[in-house]
């Protein structure tokens, strides 16, 4: 499995739409349409849609 990078202030702002904390996931995947996020401690994926932000 990749590891996850920090996410950024986009990234934060969709997390919270989907009232996620960011302090406790890793971004795996940035796509055009969506963002897949890992848990740090127990590796479960999340995938979130992006068009929530629009």
């Amino acid at each position: 499995m990749k590891h996850g990078k920090k996410p950024n202030r986009q990234q934060k702002l969709l997390m919270s739409k989907y009232k996620i904390d960011s302090g406790n996931w890793l971004v795996v995947k940035n796509l055009n349409d969506e963002l897949v996020v890992s848990h740090r401690e127990t590796g479960r994926l999340r995938t979130l849609d992006k068009s929530v932000m629009q």
